[in-house]
């Protein structure tokens, strides 16, 4: 059976495979990802130049494409959050979590009461402009909207534990860029302590029933990710997709032509 939104995806140990979009808001991105095979999109506000105006247009043409959209905010602050989600974010990711206290205060921002303390602004993109009674709309929100957090720093992995346990929390991703720098050794994905890392959250998700995420930048690492205990893998992005297939087909027509006169 097909896995249709991010709850039902955060609520699987199955597979999912999805990319990032973090350059490209083309209006044909959710099909031509789609067609590539993506189960899910992750769009990323923290490190690229995405506003929310161009994050709401981006999130129609997923929606478009029926293609289940994570949006990581810029940081954990209530008006980062909830504007994501009134743009029509299905679901979050929030960065350097670091306590539970903090995984508390970020699912309740994503709620409405009597859960949290969303602001109510119905009949906009997040419901699709759809008229109905609000009772019975936000508590279909509060059912909908996944929450995933990342653990990127030491003191993220000291509580990962306790993070974990929190109510309304679905996943944990790993930072693998922070989290190493965090621990002193910075893009070394193989060392000891990160791969000790890395088993601390996949053994906290699966004592808590939390889905466990990461983005990969190759196929080699994409296997090795779900035989590591990953269920949700985001495989490379937009801009490196594009880059390294364009070089690779260069290259190889380059080779090809050999000492011939070119241009």
């Amino acid at each position: 059976m097909a896995l249709t939104t991010l709850k039902e995806m955060a609520g699987t140990r199955r597979a999912k495979l999805g990319t990032l979009v973090i350059e490209l808001a083309s209006p044909g991105i959710g099909y031509i990802l789609k067609a590539g095979g993506a189960q899910f999109v992750f769009v990323d506000m923290e490190h690229s130049g995405f506003g929310f105006d161009t994050v709401k247009q981006l999130l129609r043409y997923l929606e478009a494409a029926s293609l289940p959209t994570v949006v990581r905010v810029p940081s954990r602050h209530y008006h980062h959050i909830a504007r994501a989600l009134d743009v029509g974010a299905e679901g979050i990711m929030l960065p350097m979590v670091g306590t539970a206290e903090e995984a508390r205060r970020i699912a309740a921002h994503t709620k409405y009461p009597p859960l949290g303390h969303r602001g109510v602004a119905l009949g906009v993109a997040h419901d699709r402009y759809a008229p109905g009674a609000p009772a019975a709309k936000m508590r279909a929100a509060n059912r909908r909207v996944a929450v995933f957090l990342l653990v990127e720093t030491r003191e993220g992995l000291d509580s990962v534990d306790e993070i974990a346990a929190v109510e309304g929390v679905d996943g944990l991703w790993i930072g693998h860029f922070d989290l190493s720098t965090s621990l002193g050794i910075p893009g070394q994905f193989d060392h000891p302590d990160l791969v000790a890392a890395e088993d601390r959250v996949r053994r906290a998700c699966a004592r808590h029933k939390k889905s466990f995420g990461c983005l990969v930048m190759n196929v080699e690492r994409g296997i090795g990710a779900y035989h590591a205990g990953y269920d949700m893998i985001c495989y490379s992005g937009d801009v490196w997709l594009l880059q390294e297939t364009l070089r690779r087909g260069i290259d190889d027509v380059k080779a090809a032509l050999g000492g011939r006169r070119q241009g």
